[in-house]
Formats: C-alpha cells, structure tokens, sequence
C-alpha cells in the first residue's frame, strides 16, 4: 500500500470534482494536493480521462518535480503547481481549469471585475489577470513560466494569496488554491459562477460600475477576519 495513501485519496476526490462540476471536460484540468512535512506533492496523471482516474493513478513527486510515486507521468501543469507551493507557502491544494466563463476572461486578457456581492463574499479585489507570456518564456519552460507569470502578477499589484486565491492566465485559463485540494476546487467553483455574472452584466449593462467599497467590505468581512458572522462556528 502507498505510504501517501491519504493524499492520493484527497487528491483523486478534488479532481473528480471538475467533471461533476462541469469546470472541465474530457482530459483537461487537474488538481494537486501537498504535504508539506513529507516534501510531497500528489497530482493527476497527464492526459487520463476522468471517466478512468482511479485513486492509485495520482502521482507523486517531490517540489523539485522528481517522480516519487507512480507509473503515469504526471500532468503537465505539474511545474506551475510546484512553484506555487513553492512561493505560497500557506497553500496546500492547486486546481487548474478550463471552465468556459473563466478562460473567456483568460482569452480576452481582461481581469473580472468586482460587480456584486457574491464576488465580494470571496475576494475584495478584481480576479488578476497575467501578462501574456513572451516568446522567450514560451520557449524556455512553458509550465515553469506559466507559475512566474502567476507570481509576477501577485508581486506588481501587491496581492495576498490568502485573500485572493485565483487567477487568469492570459490567453490560457485559470488556477485556484486554497488550503486543501477541496477548496482549491471550490475557488474554482465560485470563479467560474462569478466570471459568468460578469459577463452577464456587462451584456445588459456595458456601463456597469464596479460594486462600492462599503458593500465590499460588508460581505467580505461578514465571512472572513476576526469578526466573521456567516456560517457556523468551528465549520
């Protein structure tokens, strides 16, 4: 039996979630889990339809993308995965997706706006949107590039990957992280709903303002901070 039995099982369970979500058809996405104490990272294999991931395809392999367990190769994504972990060091799941509403923003290289109260109740800023990727980085080490581009946005606008858990990567789609592979997928979940509002709104209303800065703070803060209401307590 696998000594990282525990994490390819929480692992497994997070990716499933994507088809049973409909954040992602046939082969794409996948999510990753972390152990930290062990130095390991578990990850879908590349390529493996969901309808056929069992638990004991989910690779490990350590932060330096060294294969510790397993008989798939890893998903290609693997590279941007290690290098969050690597930079957020309070993170303990990564899930990439491409979820339509998500990746139309990533396409349009434009970042979502905070419009509403359900985008409030999740993150007081814009959903951050890359640069587009040079020729050079493509050439490079595109997977490892992809996590530089991720980490350059969070440095030039000054954002917390505590409080603001996702991203677009321009032209390519979104991640999301959180403190477990669960609710990285779940961030997933909440950008797909809140990409899709946006553009709805923008639809109806092209000169939509952005949500005010009093309502931001009533419905982020409600949920999270020292005076969180929302919810029950010890959940």
């Amino acid at each position: 039996m696998s000594v990282y039995k525990y994490l390819k099982e929480l692992v497994y369970e997070a990716n499933m979630e994507i088809p049973r979500e409909e954040l992602a058809i046939v082969t794409f996405g996948n999510v990753s889990g972390v152990d930290r104490n062990a130095g390991v990272v578990a990850i879908k294999p590349s390529g493996v339809p969901y309808h056929k991931l069992k638990v004991e395809d989910i690779v490990i392999v350590d932060l330096d993308n060294e294969l510790v367990e397993g008989n798939m190769r890893p998903s290609s994504d693997t590279k941007t995965h290690t290098l969050l972990y690597k930079n957020f060091p309070t993170i303990g799941g990564v899930c990439h997706t491409h979820s339509t509403y998500a990746v139309a923003w990533a396409q349009a290289m434009k970042p979502i706006p905070n419009m509403g109260t359900t985008h409030a109740d999740h993150l007081t800023k814009s959903v951050p949107v890359t640069e587009v990727m040079s020729d050079e980085m493509i050439l490079n080490d595109y997977e490892l590039e992809t996590g530089n581009q991720i980490l350059d946005i969070f440095n030039k606008e000054q954002l917390s990957p505590e409080e603001v858990e996702m991203v677009l990567v321009a032209c390519h789609g979104p991640f999301t992280w959180g403190k477990d592979p669960a609710k990285a997928v779940y961030n997933s979940i909440v950008l797909e709903e809140i990409a899709k509002m946006a553009y709805l709104t923008l639809q109806i209303n092209p000169q939509t303002p952005t949500i005010k800065q009093s309502l931001i703070d009533k419905h982020y803060f409600r949920k999270h901070g020292a005076g969180a209401y929302y919810g029950q307590s010890g959940c």
